[in-house]
């Protein structure tokens, strides 16, 4: 992996994106009121790891991996611990899986292989992601977890993202742009209580926009991928 053939693997729009979404979080976390700098760094870090992601660039995947330990402690300082978990104990490992797995399945040397998943696959995975779901309810009502629905259903599209990652699925995106929504809500819940938190409303929104490119990317790539082998 080299940072420097990925960034210039980018088009232009991508750079635009990009650039248009770090300068709005920048500005965010400096007009902010107690403005804190670690969730600025996992912010400018979160955003730039879409880009490559939606390119399906495995360097995306690791810098996926540091996003997600950065964001599992300011989860943790605000007792989100459903977040911390997910974060720590599913997106951070399923993060470095996908990353081996991609550079394991290349199209390319910066682009991975879109894989196509039976409906045999869909539905271990949608089992997988309610046994996942119940297990983590109780355990993030036995730590008291603030919000718990919203942090319930994060555990859900949390892990039915990672698995489709992981398992190079152009939905990975879909479940990562619900999964973006449902952190707005926590963040602004969040918010109400500590100003300090609104930049991660705006975090997840552009991410919810990055994740919706990669929607569009992931199937313009399985489409140009399957035509080279006809």
């Amino acid at each position: 992996m080299n940072i420097i053939k990925s960034i210039n693997n980018l088009n232009n729009f991508e750079k635009i994106l990009w650039f248009c979404s770090v300068i709005l979080l920048l500005i965010t976390f400096i007009l902010a009121p107690n403005c804190d700098i670690l969730t600025m760094i996992a912010s400018l870090i979160g955003v730039t790891a879409l880009i490559f992601v939606a390119k399906g660039d495995a360097i995306g995947q690791l810098l996926t991996l540091i996003f997600a330990a950065i964001y599992a402690i300011i989860s943790y300082h605000f007792r989100y611990f459903g977040e911390m978990i997910t974060y720590m104990g599913m997106t951070a490992p399923i993060a470095l899986a996908s990353m081996i797995t991609w550079l394991k399945n290349p199209y390319s040397q910066l682009e991975v292989k879109v894989n196509h998943l039976t409906g045999k696959i869909w539905s271990i995975l949608v089992l997988l992601t309610i046994l996942v779901t119940s297990i983590f309810y109780y355990i993030l009502k036995a730590f008291d977890t603030p919000n718990l629905l919203f942090s319930t259903i994060s555990i859900s599209t949390s892990f039915m993202a990672s698995s489709l990652t992981l398992l190079r699925s152009p939905y990975y995106a879909i479940a990562y742009a619900l999964n973006d929504i449902v952190l707005i809500v926590l963040w602004i819940l969040a918010s109400m209580n500590d100003i300090a938190f609104l930049p991660m409303v705006l975090c997840f929104i552009i991410f919810f926009i990055n994740d919706l490119y990669g929607f569009c990317n992931w199937q313009a790539m399985k489409i140009r991928q399957q035509n080279c082998f006809r």
